[in-house]
Formats: C-alpha cells, structure tokens, sequence
C-alpha cells in the first residue's frame, strides 16, 4: 500500500503572501509555490529573471525576497504602466477566460523588454492564468510556469520522493 504523506498547497501565486502565516497555524507542511520555482530557476543556471503576475505579487516583497534571499536570483518586475497593463490582462481577460491576440503580442513584448534593457535570462509566470497566454515557444529565455512547477513538486512530495 502507498503511504502518502499531507501537505498543504496554496495553488495561487498572490495566495502565497499568506502561506507563512498559514504555516503557522496548521501542523502540516506547507509547500511555498516559491520555493519549487526557485529551486528550478536555480538548476537552470539562471541568475537574473524577470516575474510576471498580479501587480500583488510583482510589487509586493514575499515573492521577489524569497527568491532572492532563499535561492540568490535577481528578480526584476515591469514597470509601472506595464504592471498595470499585465494585472488587467490577468483580472479582465484571463480570469474570463478570455484570450486575445493583442494581449499576448503586448506580454511579449514586456518579457522582451525586460530581456534586452534589464538583463532578464528567464521568465517567471507568476500567475497561474499567464500561462494560457503564453508558452515556451513565444520568447527566446526560458519560461517557468509556476503552476506547473508547484504541482510537480506537490507530487513528488506526496509519493515521498522529494
């Protein structure tokens, strides 16, 4: 008989500000979606890598410190009006399920940017809905779709092979 062993997972990106919080309170572990990212940027040999998500979790610090201060990475985030622009993609289309061409034309152009002017080698889709706007195949750094990244890593705890 398989043992599996609990968990708690947060599947969402900006829900994640709260995980140390919930940490301590509950008697189980709780599986950061940072953490498993980190780890995978870090094996990638990335140092420096751009995050994209809800403007939340772009500006806010316990996502980008994490990384940073836990795996050594560099993270560097949109700018003002871009953030805007990527947190109404996610809230006004995205979460309706609804995907326009423009929309990933623009994102695109965003992970470019920050490719060319601020030196990033890699992506972060730090929102769980970026990901039906864009793939590996879009851009030329690699992409780490964290939702992807989270449930391996919740798997592989739960068969007790991590």
């Amino acid at each position: 008989m398989q043992r599996y062993s609990k968990s708690s997972v947060i599947a969402s990106n900006t829900m994640n500000s709260r995980a140390d919080d919930i940490q301590a309170n509950v008697h189980i572990p709780v599986l950061h979606i940072a953490d498993p990212t980190g780890e995978k940027v870090n094996k990638s040999g990335i140092k420096t890598v751009a995050l994209l998500g809800t403007k939340y979790t772009m500006e806010q610090d316990f996502y980008r410190d994490r990384l940073g201060k836990k795996y050594g990475l560099k993270v560097i985030i949109p700018n003002e009006n871009e953030r805007e622009y990527i947190n109404s993609v996610i809230f006004d289309e995205l979460c309706a399920g609804k995907l326009y061409n423009k929309s990933k034309e623009r994102f695109i152009q965003i992970i470019n940017r920050l490719v060319d002017e601020e030196g990033a080698q890699g992506v972060i889709l730090g929102c769980t809905e970026i990901p039906l706007l864009i793939k590996q195949e879009d851009v030329k750094v690699p992409v780490f779709d964290t939702m992807e990244i989270h449930v391996e890593a919740a798997v592989k705890y739960a068969l007790n092979r991590t």
